[in-house]
Order: C-alpha cells, then structure tokens, then sequence
C-alpha cells in the first residue's frame, strides 16, 4: 500500500505513513473505498479490488495521524535546516529549565522583551470582560498565543516541525511569567513603562483572589507546566525530524 495514490486528495502513500493504517489517506483521512463508493454510487464490492475495506480512524489515530504528517517531499536542506533550529532551541529550552524561577536570567533574556508585546496586547483584548479578565489577559494571552500558531501549523500550514516550535514557545512564555507570579507578595519586578507597584499583575490578581499566600506554589506550577511543554516539544520535534529522514532517506534510493 506506500505507492497508493489517495482519490480524493491526491496525496500518494510512502513507507514513512506506516504508522497510519493502510486504507486511510495520511493526509485527508478518508477511507479509500468508502469514498469512492460514494463517488460512484455503487456496492463496495464493485468499486474494485485496488483497495481494501478498513476500519475507520478512531479519533485518537486521526490526531496522530494530523499530528505526525509530513511533507510528501523531504529534501536534504529541508532536513538539515530543521535540524540545526531542533539543535537551538533543544539547548535555549534546557537554559530556562536549569534556570529555574529567577527573574534576573529570564527578564534578562531576549524572548522576554519579544514576549512583552503579546502580554501588553492582551490587557487591551479582554479589558472588555471586566477588571479581572483585563488583569489576567496580559499574561493569558501571552501563554495562549502561541498555541493558537500551534494550531495554524498543523490544520493550515501542515507543517508539524513548526507546529511543535510553537509549543516549545508557549512552554518558554510559561517559565517567563513564573517570577511575576512568585513576586506577587512584595511586587519588587520593575514593570514596564516605570509603573509602580500598585499595576502589579499577580500582585492584584492574587489579592483578588486571597491566594497571596500561595503565589510561589502558583509560579511552580506555571514554571513546570512551562518546562513540560518545552520537554514535550523536543520529543515531538525530534519525531518529526526522524519521519524527515526516513523520508528523505527512501526517496534517495528510489
């Protein structure tokens, strides 16, 4: 079945789609003699002996199967391009883990001043829910954002590699708001545009709440959560990676 042409899409089964089952297209997910039953409007044991009855994707192989595609072209730049990002960011995410909670190594980082923007805007979208949700929107939003790119590369760009990149990025945005969290009780961070202390975010939004007491506990949460995104992006990325060169390794002995 990997020199199998999809009817509906076009796209053209490979060795590296084994992980699918054999009678589904990798890429639009449709049972192959289903569809051209209903394309054809005949009983399926007349649509020929090409393909063969499967078992429709439960939801689970769908989402990994969305999950795991790549191109059906994989060339050595592409690869190699890839590869050398993978390398980046696998060290840059290890230097926020080891990092820890401290202000002074990730406020004094480039991302930070990168992430700033998106938390700035978030204020201003949900300052219609209220005073709260305003609050709450600058890092929300900051966190959310990026998985929102998550979500466009792998339902409109179809491109995983990146996909797993914007996870990586939302993990960093996590580990980035964890010291705001934990300075909640002494609201010590310099905000931006030299604001006092009273526009602190944490600080106002755990009084709020009257969990001051647990902001530390809230910033290791943040912190962790953050840190397994950027662990989960490096096992998906890299998967990724392996699919590329099994790929472009079939390919060049065709």
């Amino acid at each position: 079945m990997s020199n199998v042409q999809c009817p509906k899409c076009g796209y053209q089964r490979r060795p590296s789609d084994d992980h699918v089952l054999a009678g589904i297209c990798p890429a639009c997910g449709i049972a192959y003699q289903k569809w051209l039953q209903r394309q054809k409007r005949q009983p399926a044991e007349e649509v020929g002996t090409v393909f063969t009855r499967e078992p429709r994707l439960s939801a689970l192989q769908r989402v990994k199967s969305t999950i795991t595609e790549i191109p059906a072209t994989v060339d050595a730049f592409s690869f190699w391009g890839r590869g050398a990002l993978f390398a980046l960011f696998f060290c840059w995410g290890w230097w926020f883990i080891f990092a820890g909670i401290d202000w002074t190594a990730i406020g004094g980082s480039f991302l930070h001043n990168a992430n700033l923007p998106f938390h700035e805007f978030g204020h201003v979208l949900f300052s219609p829910f209220g005073r709260f949700m305003s609050i709450l929107g600058g890092s929300l939003f900051q966190v959310t954002m990026p998985l929102g790119l998550m979500l466009a590369f792998i339902l409109k760009q179809r491109d995983n590699f990146a996909a797993s990149l914007m996870l990586w990025w939302s993990g960093q945005n996590f580990i980035d708001v964890s010291p705001y969290i934990a300075d909640a009780p002494y609201r010590a961070i310099p905000l931006i545009g030299g604001l006092d202390e009273s526009a602190h975010d944490w600080g106002n939004l755990l009084t709020i709440t009257g969990d001051l007491d647990s902001a530390m506990t809230i910033a290791c949460f943040s912190f962790g959560l953050g840190a397994l995104f950027i662990v989960l992006s490096y096992v998906w990325g890299g998967y990724i990676l392996y699919l590329y060169r099994r790929a472009a390794a079939t390919d060049g002995r065709r």
